[in-house]
């Protein structure tokens, strides 16, 4: 299995989780959480606002579906056809192991 990390434009989480649910991913986690990418956040004037508010959404998936899960994602958080500075990154990570907390059964 493997963990899909992705960091979304907040007004794209929605669209996200959508797209995942209709391509069969129903599992998401959504944490709201604030950073800045290469661009060092936004300067407006004499401020820079370098916490700029994101959403992280989990999804622990098969290997086998990376490059579907990936283009799915890709596709519904890109802003415009060609997308946009901080439309955000996807991470994708192995997972070694998996429990169930309720049952205590270790997943395959």
């Amino acid at each position: 299995m493997i963990l899909i990390r992705s960091i979304v434009r907040p007004e794209k989480a929605d669209a996200v989780s959508e797209a995942l649910l209709e391509a069969g991913f129903p599992a998401v986690t959504k944490i709201s959480v604030v950073g800045r990418g290469k661009q060092r956040g936004l300067k407006v004037g004499e401020v820079t606002y370098d916490e700029i508010p994101k959403e992280l959404l989990l999804t622990a998936i098969p290997d086998s579906d990376k490059d579907l899960v990936v283009k799915v994602i890709m596709e519904a958080a890109r802003t415009g056809s060609a997308g946009n500075f901080g439309d955000g990154k996807i991470f994708v990570s192995p997972i070694d192991e998996v429990y169930t907390i309720s049952s205590g059964h270790k997943e395959d």
